[in-house]
């Protein structure tokens, strides 16, 4: 329980509701204290052979807070994602039972001293990251245990789809320190819409899994216990999806939105079906429907 005696402990994620109030006290509850990296791993990526496939930020020890390393390092996990054949899933967790506290604190007071120019350029590189993550073909889906707090919760508006674990926390607290959740905006307010994100942004207070859930920042609140059960019923539920097909639809949505729809979007959706329909895998699918077989990508 935090203290006075031991102000660190105020970044403990695990707080009651009297421990929440002295937290939104300070100046930022949500950063985690420098510890050392339990493993020098930063990101771990695993993959099946079903094109199943779990990036995980590996620093428990600093409650997968993330600095510039380790926003290479998940850059670089995203752009290889890019370009993996029959990838249909990409599920993004943290190690330890907690998604991500956010900046580390060590990074932080690093770049309070660079300047302008300095922050810009690392700050493109969490941007590139985010624009990164958003871009995977695949259908990217946020695992959330613990809290996802400032950039971390970024990372979750950045998915495709995110679920939460009961009594998992979220906050954008960045105007606790002067600052703005800038390079993580555009992902938040796609995911929550604009009048939400200014609530949450100006507020910087933090929120459960269920007003997560209401805001759509996740869309759906897993019991304690149950993330394996539902990793494998999402992976199931996708097994007779076409991988490429399944990116081009992404792509479909991230191309056309907010477009007017005019004679212009008419005839580049007639192409995209029309190129579809003479694919490899729109052949092979439809062939397979009419013969009353599995396609190949099923098998």
């Amino acid at each position: 329980m935090a203290n006075e005696t031991n102000p660190a402990d105020l970044n403990a994620l695990d707080v009651t509701d009297a421990e929440e109030v002295e937290i939104n006290r300070i100046a930022h509850p949500l950063l985690a204290d420098p510890a050392p990296d339990a493993n020098d791993d930063l990101v771990q990526i695993d993959s099946t052979a079903d094109g199943v496939v779990f990036v995980t930020i590996n620093r428990p020890a600093k409650k997968n807070a993330f600095d510039a390393a380790t926003i290479a390092a998940l850059h670089e996990a995203f752009e290889t994602l890019h370009g993996a054949d029959h990838v249909r899933i990409v599920f993004v967790r943290g190690a330890g039972g907690t998604f991500s506290a956010g900046a580390d604190l060590n990074w932080m007071r690093d770049t309070a001293d660079w300047s302008e120019s300095d922050n810009r350029d690392d700050a493109l590189g969490l941007a590139r990251m985010l624009k990164a993550l958003h871009d995977v073909p695949a259908l990217t889906v946020a695992v959330v245990e613990g809290a996802a707090m400032g950039g971390g919760a970024g990372i979750v508006a950045a998915c495709d789809m995110a679920v939460a674990v009961e009594g998992a926390r979220f906050a954008f607290s960045e105007v606790k320190l002067g600052l703005i959740p800038a390079t993580i905006a555009p992902y938040v307010i796609e995911a929550i819409g604009a009048r939400r994100a200014r609530q949450l942004f100006l507020t910087a207070n933090s929120f459960d899994a269920d007003y997560a859930a209401h805001a759509g920042l996740i869309d759906l609140v897993l019991p304690e216990g149950s993330v394996d059960e539902f990793v494998a019923m999402l992976t199931d539920s996708l097994s007779g999806n076409a991988p490429g097909a399944m990116g081009e639809a992404k792509r479909l949505v991230n191309d056309i939105a907010g477009h007017k729809i005019d004679s212009g979007l008419l005839d580049d959706t007639a192409k995209r079906i029309a190129r579809a329909r003479v694919s490899p895998e729109g052949q092979e699918g439809v062939r397979a429907f009419l013969d009353k077989r599995k396609p190949a990508w099923a098998e």
